[in-house]
């Protein structure tokens, strides 16, 4: 078998640069909470390949109705030669998602893309220019999704220039922001969407309900709601993000119903179809109904075997009750991460919901994000077998997105290599 070093020289001369890795080693196959190498090396993972398998690698539904899809057909387009499963697959979203009324949705190959798509059903239905979006959001890498993340580096440098109509206000960061309360922190949002825009210009406001790239900060508790309800009042469209806080992640369906906020649309994509590149964006029907025959759709958007797959994710989601799992692995999670913290100056809070977590770390005694702290914890796990990711606008946050099939003792032993990582 080619180790994993030849393989690091064969990307060296084939892949682009820009494209990077968290790990060199290269991956032979993996399974439940563990990956392993092309060396028969085992890592704890998490990751799960940032919130995608959530149901976990190789899930044995979504493995039968992959291999049962590749059979019949790979692919028509279902713009020229529709299939029942796209049609099953919107069935399912349209159920799943919050909010009692009528829906519908379309399907993508990408998070980027669902974002994109809501964004123009809004602009279409509203006829009002102006996206509001906010402080440490990420949303993709596409020319109008890098306008509305607000991390330069690496995903916005010299890139430009981006879209226009896209105005930025301050999220609820509570340990950033002296634990404002969410009902002010909206108010002081909602004041400058009003003077520096007019609510008249704006189609939509687009929030990750907990933030994922810019450090899985939790909005203090009212924010949401309190945009909901401004966004309701002044007609502009509520576009809650929730391609890496849906499907079960966060001990929900999906993030919004902590709140009982119901988005008007709702961008998906990850962990919707275990593995597989599959996207979409759910709405209500006047606003996705409202987009003119072939202005939503593309070539490979809502594919046969993305659609089996997810059939069979989520079948297994509601099966293995994920969302109940998510939230004992963040009652494990979480203590072991405050005990952590209870003795290590550098972590500055632990947050998150769920299977969602994070410990933003700082030079002791102050504010200061210390990236290198960060890094180098992310290092010592990786040596020591277990896969993390960083995150934050300022490099300095942790984030845990363990497949939600983990077992107990994987869980337990990713922990104690994290804990003596700290050390």
């Amino acid at each position: 078998m080619t180790s994993s070093e030849e393989l690091h020289k064969r990307r060296g001369t084939a892949v682009a640069r820009g494209v990077g890795s968290t790990i060199s080693s290269y991956v032979h196959h993996a399974g439940g909470g563990t990956i392993t190498d092309v060396e028969g090396r085992e890592w704890i993972d998490f990751a799960a390949g940032i919130a995608v398998v959530n149901v976990g690698n190789s899930a044995p539904r979504v493995v039968e109705a992959v291999k049962a899809q590749v059979e019949r057909f790979t692919h028509t387009c279902f713009m020229v030669a529709p299939y029942e499963s796209y049609v099953a697959v919107c069935e399912q979203l349209n159920a799943l998602t919050p909010g009692d009324f009528d829906k519908r949705s379309a399907l993508f190959n990408s998070g980027a893309e669902a974002v994109e798509n809501a964004v123009k059903i809004a602009r279409h239905a509203t006829g009002r220019p102006a996206v509001v979006v906010f402080d440490h959001a990420y949303h993709g890498r596409t020319n109008l999704t890098m306008a509305l993340t607000a991390k330069n580096m690496p995903y916005k440098h010299r890139f430009g220039p981006f879209a226009g109509e896209i105005y930025r206000v301050p999220m609820s960061y509570p340990l950033r922001d002296g634990g404002l309360d969410g009902a002010t922190a909206a108010a002081r949002a909602i004041e400058m969407v009003e003077k520096q825009v007019g609510a008249e210009n704006v189609a939509a406001l687009l929030i990750e309900p907990i933030q994922g790239e810019g450090g899985f900060v939790v909005p203090a508790e009212g924010f949401l709601p309190a945009l909901r309800e401004w966004a309701t009042a002044a007609g502009v469209v509520f576009i809650a993000d929730e391609i890496q806080t849906g499907f079960c992640r966060t001990g929900n369906w999906f993030a919004c119903e902590h709140e009982g906020v119901e988005p008007d649309l709702i961008t998906l994509a990850k962990g919707i179809a275990g593995g597989l590149p599959l996207a979409a964006v759910t709405g209500r029907a006047e606003l996705m109904d409202a987009v003119h025959v072939g202005g939503l759709g593309g070539t490979y958007g809502g594919n046969p075997i993305a659609c089996a797959a997810a059939l069979a994710a989520i079948e297994t989601m509601h099966e293995l009750d994920l969302s109940a799992a998510a939230r004992r692995i963040g009652s494990v999670m979480g203590d072991r991460l405050r005990a952590i913290a209870a003795r290590d100056p550098r972590v500055a809070e632990v947050r998150g919901r769920g299977a969602m977590l994070a410990v933003e770390l700082v030079q002791p005694g102050t504010l200061v994000p210390d990236p290198a702290a960060a890094a180098a914890v992310s290092a010592a796990c990786h040596a020591a077998g277990l896969l993390t990711l960083t995150c934050g606008t300022y490099g300095n946050v942790l984030r845990f997105l363990p497949p939600l099939v983990i077992s107990d003792d994987e869980l337990a032993r990713g922990l104690d290599i994290l804990d003596a990582a700290f050390g």
